[in-house]
């Protein structure tokens, strides 16, 4: 007789269903023998890997037969002199994603409550239902966070809100002082999770890891996959009081953290001039798409991060479909319940210019 393994499954995980990636190039390539392809669909940096990191990753590759320093003592150090907190306020993670998964298992149960925003970052949903919480679903406001009703919807059972600033996936941002008051008004039980994976495409946000010594309840999260290009190596941080840092240590699975990762992310950290070419291309490449949304009078969501959403008029998932034809991977957002709306990360000038051309073709679009 065979088992039904998933009546043995947690509650929270039988309904689940899986967090669904953007689609790779080698995917489509296997699908539709297309080579020529431009991936738009993940918000990864374009630019390719910094010229310092590849160096030090070829410099080091004999060294994976070893175990990685568990602890991550040089990119801690490095981050803490960053921040101006003590390294023992970081915790490493493979990637922010992790981080999450560890904030969820430390502190949520069946009892608590969870806050997020409509069109917020989908592994909020994933987490709290996975650990039996409740979810407490507050409904966006301009495609982003409504902070004096997730305020109201807080009780003696809210145990977290999550908040990503930049938004993903609607690249909606809460100016630094709004954000700040919402902070100190939110009771001392209740976690805040500023989930900032794009904080550094931001040009006039103040530094939200300066507010830790006054809110003991606030973690920052942020990562070297978007910005600093990392994204294959999976490596992100939170910043926090000791005692939350010392909650997500116990339960950190051992060298959650590769060699190369560690090594690369302290490169990283410190090659200034990436970073600055990064934003600049984000910048020019956000401004050409923008245009072109509005000579084309197709309505989107202004954008802090380094992709943007815009309404097609028409099923997304379907113009998704046609843009895979022309070798173009992109993101509908009708998973987020946007079905009308496409999230595009920003590329080079060329792969911007081959998206454009192909969604006139997709969309009949003159040209």
């Amino acid at each position: 007789m065979s088992t039904d393994f998933l009546k043995l499954a947690n509650v929270g995980v039988q309904s689940l269903q899986p967090y669904q990636p953007g689609k790779p190039s080698d995917e489509l390539a296997r699908e539709l023998g297309i080579t020529d392809i431009v991936k738009l669909a993940s918000n990864e940096n374009p630019l390719g890997i910094s010229a310092k990191v590849k160096q030090m990753l070829v410099q080091s590759i004999d060294e994976i037969t070893r175990y990685p320093d568990a602890n991550g003592y040089y990119l801690k150090q490095a981050l803490a002199d960053k921040y101006a907190l003590q390294p023992v306020q970081i915790t490493l993670g493979n990637g922010s994603n992790d981080l999450l998964e560890m904030l969820a298992h430390a502190f949520l149960n069946k009892t608590d409550e969870v806050i997020f925003a409509q069109y917020s970052f989908v592994v909020y949903a994933l987490l709290t239902q996975a650990m039996g919480a409740r979810a407490v679903l507050v409904p966006a406001r301009e495609y982003g966070h409504d902070l004096e009703t997730m305020l109201q919807a807080i009780t003696a059972r809210t145990k977290i809100i999550f908040i990503a600033n930049p938004n993903n996936p609607t690249g909606t941002f809460v100016n630094s002082k709004v954000l700040k008051a919402f902070i100190a008004r939110v009771p001392a039980h209740v976690i805040v999770v500023l989930d900032e994976a794009y904080f550094e495409y931001v040009n006039d946000a103040e530094d939200s890891s300066k507010w830790i010594i006054d809110f003991p309840h606030l973690i920052v999260l942020r990562t070297f996959s978007k910005a600093y290009g990392l994204a294959g190596l999976r490596i992100g941080y939170s910043l926090s009081h000791v005692s939350i840092a010392e909650i997500l240590n116990r339960i950190r699975q051992p060298f959650n953290c590769n060699s190369l990762a560690l090594k690369a992310a302290l490169v990283a950290l410190n090659d200034t001039a990436y970073l600055q070419q990064t934003v600049t291309l984000n910048n020019a490449g956000m401004q050409d798409l923008s245009a072109y949304f509005n000579l084309h009078k197709l309505s989107f969501i202004e954008s802090k991060g380094n992709f943007i959403s815009v309404n097609v008029r028409c099923s997304a998932e379907d113009v998704y479909q046609e843009l895979l034809k022309e070798g173009v991977i992109v993101r509908p957002l009708s998973p987020y319940g946007l079905k009308n709306h496409l999230r595009v990360s920003i590329g080079t000038y060329a792969q911007n210019q081959r998206f454009k051309q192909a969604l006139i073709h997709v969309l009949k679009l003159e040209s």
